[in-house]
């Protein structure tokens, strides 16, 4: 039997070789590792949530975490894919195509905001590289600030 031939992407994929599509394919959009520790730190804290859950049944964005009772919802957002100041570092193959991508990522966070804003949430938003303690303190103050003013 002869071996198949080996995959390669359309004309004008994002997937510039088999071996990229395979990397990006893996990188995970939930349960990241930076969101796992703030949520086992909020856990302890006594705190429930909804994981990877809309905050608004009609708007098509999911929250990392969502605290409905005290409308708060939380994002753990990762450096390159939304654009850290600090920290997001421009690709080199693609370059079209990725930094239109983070750029989308951007301005899709911002309209999340100010729709969640404008529906009366309250909206964390942390970078992956920040503390998961400084974090986890700021979530449960804001859960308890807005489950006392409702």
């Amino acid at each position: 039997m002869p071996d198949p031939e080996p995959w390669t992407p359309p004309d004008g994929s994002w997937a510039s070789s088999a071996a990229r599509r395979r990397n990006m394919q893996a990188i995970k959009s939930r349960d990241t590792k930076p969101e796992q520790v703030v949520r086992r730190l909020v856990h302890a804290q006594g705190l429930r949530y909804r994981v990877a859950a809309k905050p608004l049944p009609d708007l098509r964005r999911t929250a990392d975490m969502v605290f409905r009772p005290a409308k708060v919802a939380v994002f753990i957002d990762g450096c390159y894919w939304h654009g850290c100041p600090d920290h997001y570092v421009p690709p080199k193959t693609n370059v079209g195509y990725w930094s239109d991508k983070v750029a989308r990522n951007m301005a899709r966070d911002r309209d999340t905001n100010r729709r969640l804003g404008e529906a009366g949430w309250t909206v964390l938003r942390f970078w992956e590289h920040e503390s998961p303690g400084e974090c986890a303190s700021a979530i449960g103050a804001a859960v308890r600030r807005n489950k006392h003013s409702t």
